[in-house]
């Protein structure tokens, strides 16, 4: 499964050959209508088919024809898993080829060839996705387990045996009373460690999110234990008895709860990015806006429309992006070259630069202001003015 290293690696990738290609195959698994699976296959090997003549036209067959042959090859093989999709990102001149396995939430089956790899289709996976924690707690035992891009792995359990009791509650009941009291007591004691161990990774950072699953009865108990900063990062709890949980219902209820997270987050800062570029404040919309900012560091979260395209120029020398279709640059005066989705460059941006990135559908307000927006850090022109002013 793709990791967010890995999404920084192929960010950083750019064909530095003039003769080289960046090839970027997604294949989306479809429900087949026979068992033969030949749809799909079809579909991929027609696109493949494609290239290698669009290829041939624009005179880059070098740089193209041996991954896309490899890809030719292994479409043949690609028997439709409808729990997988998949993704391959080749560079043959420079020595590249990765592929991954991809919850299948693509868009579609699709095959780019660029100057750098198409990462697109990766935003609503890798985006806005935090590291996230399950832990599945009752009063004397825990699982904790990592999900990323709907692959759960545990890593490792916590359990408390507890007290042994007689065959009777003594004279008078003292000893069902005492046995009860113990009981508690390990169940705080246990309590305890859990909420500890989480503080532990949190300040490790091995997650970002926290989704705690035990009875709602178990919760009162369990709760008060948490520290604050972990009560921070916690997206809810559910219902779930540790000892009967199997690892596909504890995955559904967490994706549930984290993509429910992920959308409230979404509209919220959304509002607030809109609003603030009202407000002439940290937040920008349009295409022009955006790539400056973006350009000068000020982007803390980019918003895309799910299916925003623009042209754009970038410069050969500094990269600099443009909306304008100018020949040459406006900061260093080299060359430019067109591209024919401004997206290639700006995704692989904010991916670099850890942006928050969010797709949006459906949204009548942000498709009046261009389908692109952010919410910013700072604002470097107020920032200088309040300088001015100081001095």
């Amino acid at each position: 499964m793709i990791t967010r290293e890995d999404v920084r690696e192929l960010a950083q990738f750019q064909c530095n050959k003039q003769e080289s290609c960046a090839l970027s195959f997604y294949f989306q698994p479809r429900t087949p209508q026979n068992k033969s699976h030949r749809e799909e296959i079809i579909l991929a090997k027609d696109l493949v088919r494609n290239a290698l003549r669009e290829s041939e036209k624009n005179g880059k067959n070098g740089c193209t024809r041996e991954d896309l042959n490899r890809i030719l090859d292994l479409a043949g093989n690609m028997h439709g898993n409808p729990a997988r999709a998949k993704s391959i990102f080749a560079c043959s001149a420079e020595n590249m080829w990765r592929e991954f396995d991809l919850p299948p939430q693509l868009p579609g089956t699709q095959l780019f060839v660029n100057r750098r790899f198409h990462l697109k289709p990766l935003g609503p996976l890798l985006g806005a996705q935090p590291r996230l924690s399950v832990t599945v707690v009752d009063r004397h035992r825990a699982r904790f387990f990592d999900l990323r891009l709907d692959e759960l792995k545990e890593r490792e359990s916590l359990f408390h045996p507890l007290p042994r009791r007689g065959r009777s509650d003594g004279f008078g009941g003292y000893d069902g009373g005492h046995a009860e009291r113990s009981v508690a007591d390990e169940a705080l004691h246990h309590y305890k460690m859990v909420a500890e161990r989480l503080q532990e990774e949190l300040e490790k950072g091995i997650w970002e999110k926290l989704i705690v699953g035990c009875h709602h009865s178990n919760w009162p108990e369990f709760e008060p234990h948490l520290h604050p900063y972990v009560k921070q990062r916690l997206l809810g709890h559910f219902s779930a008895d540790v000892a009967t949980v199997n690892n596909d219902q504890i995955r559904d209820e967490a994706s549930r709860m984290l993509r429910q997270a992920l959308d409230d987050r979404r509209q919220t800062l959304l509002r607030e990015a809109l609003d603030q570029a009202k407000g002439n404040s940290l937040g920008v919309t349009g295409l022009r806006r955006v790539l400056r900012s973006l350009e000068v560091g000020e982007v803390q979260t980019l918003f895309l429309g799910e299916d925003f395209t623009a042209r754009a120029v970038e410069c050969t020398n500094c990269g600099h992006l443009d909306s304008h279709m100018v020949s040459y640059c406006a900061l260093c005066g080299r060359a430019t070259r067109e591209l024919e989705d401004v997206c290639d460059a700006v995704v692989p941006a904010a991916i670099r630069r850890d942006i928050e990135l969010f797709y949006v559908q459906d949204d009548p307000e942000f498709d009046r202001v261009g389908n692109i927006a952010a919410l910013l850090r700072f604002r470097a022109d107020q920032n200088r003015t309040g300088q001015q002013l100081a001095s």
